[in-house]
């Protein structure tokens, strides 16, 4: 069977999405954000994850695939039989996948079954070792085409010599404009159930409470700002770290002022309660959260993290990493301007709308998935991308060949 079969594509497309997991992460978040929009413009969704269990919605129709793969030749034998038979079936036009374990398992389904067209993408800035960088440099040539979604990760990976550089391009998450966005009822609803007073002002984190989000980073910051009983941080999130945060709270004797929210399904409403939104991170791939903020038109301050400063652009502060004193300054600085009127929390919006919105990232993929499954092979990088459509402002412009350096939004 010709692994192009299909053909050109210029209706509905059968997507097949493939994660490692689909814990409450970004890389996870997005994936199920993409799904939704896929769906809702017509085509057919699958995901197949190569572990079992989901903490995040996918829209009805999506058929999916649960696997408990282990980390032993078995199962991951296994695991490729099972998809595979899962792919024969049902025939999709592209496989996508996301996160390391999930890319270099479609590189390896492509050596068993025909697929049209395989893209694999990169979530983190740090993907991993000499090994892994090994594995995805032996199995480039077994997928069509491979993204990172911010210039920093996919830097890393040409210089570690897991992707050439005519062979991996830059393709950045989306954000969900229609459910982030300022919403004053949300606002007030969500502050009396936080116990806010009118005049206190929210300080928020929202992340994994790992050594990566830094953390105790932002809690030292919070304790160096000069006495304001009036402000309050929260951190959103659930992990390993958590007790170390709390003992360094009590440390600062600020146990009435820092709070440990947990795992929260709420995030939107508590961007619209924050008064400031603060990315502490040391590593990050691109963050999603720090789009969601500002989409909800939350003030934000966050590290120089990867993928960071493209999205915030002139729309909030960006301070170095690893830095409590430069945080700690730029919170105090964002705290006395405040929110803001409407139009400011207006314009944060319109800038995250206007480049990362869902939409215009959706339909750089399909453009992409149509070029791949068209040509059959990877996209000519060295000439422009198919014309935008719908007004993507993440089009042509936003896809980088080797030949320039990428940089993303357009200039």
């Amino acid at each position: 069977m010709d692994q192009r079969q299909h053909g050109k594509h210029s209706g509905p497309m059968r997507i097949l999405l493939l994660v490692t997991c689909l814990q409450l992460g970004g890389a996870e978040q997005q994936v199920a954000a993409l799904a939704r929009q896929y769906v809702a413009l017509g085509h057919q969704v699958s995901v197949v994850s190569l572990l079992p269990g989901s903490d995040v919605a996918l829209p009805e129709g999506v058929q999916t695939v649960m696997l408990a793969m282990r980390k032993t030749p078995v199962s991951l034998l296994a695991a490729l039989t099972r998809v595979r038979r899962f792919v024969l079936q049902w025939r999709p036009d592209v496989v996508h996948a996301h996160m390391i374990h999930a890319n270099l398992f479609a590189r390896m389904l492509t050596r068993l079954c025909p697929v049209p067209a395989t893209i694999c993408t990169a979530h983190s800035f740090f993907e991993g070792g000499a090994l892994r960088m090994l594995a995805y440099r032996l199995t480039d040539r077994w997928t069509d085409l491979t993204t990172h979604v911010s210039a920093e990760g996919r830097h890393v990976m040409i210089e570690s010599r897991a992707a050439p550089e005519q062979r991996i391009i830059v393709v950045p998450n989306g954000i969900d404009t229609a459910r982030y966005r300022p919403d004053a009822q949300a606002r007030s609803v969500a502050r009396a159930a936080l116990g806010l007073r009118g005049d206190e002002q929210l300080v928020l984190n929202v992340g994994r409470l790992v050594w990566e989000k830094a953390q105790m980073d932002l809690i030292d910051a919070f304790a160096q700002l000069s006495p304001a009983p009036g402000t309050v941080l929260m951190i959103a999130g659930d992990g390993p770290l958590r007790d170390t945060l709390a003992q360094c709270i009590a440390g600062h004797g600020l146990g009435g002022r820092v709070r440990l929210l947990g795992r929260r399904q709420d995030v939107p409403a508590l961007l619209n309660a924050a008064d400031l939104f603060v990315l502490s991170s040391r590593i990050e791939g691109m963050p999603l959260v720090v789009g969601e903020a500002l989409a909800c038109g939350c003030p934000l301050v966050a590290t120089d993290a990867s993928g960071v400063a493209a999205m915030v652009g002139g729309a909030g502060t960006v301070v170095p990493r690893g830095d409590p004193a430069a945080l700690a300054r730029a919170m105090r600085d964002a705290l006395s301007r405040g929110r803001g009127a409407s139009a400011d929390e207006a314009a944060r919006h319109r800038h995250i709308d206007s480049v990362f919105s869902i939409e215009a990232i959706a339909n750089t993929w399909l453009q992409l998935y149509a070029t791949c499954t068209r040509t059959g092979a990877a996209p000519n990088l060295a000439s422009p991308m198919p014309p935008r459509t719908g007004g993507d402002p993440a089009g042509s412009a936003g896809l980088h060949s080797g030949r320039r350096p990428a940089s993303w939004p357009p200039r």
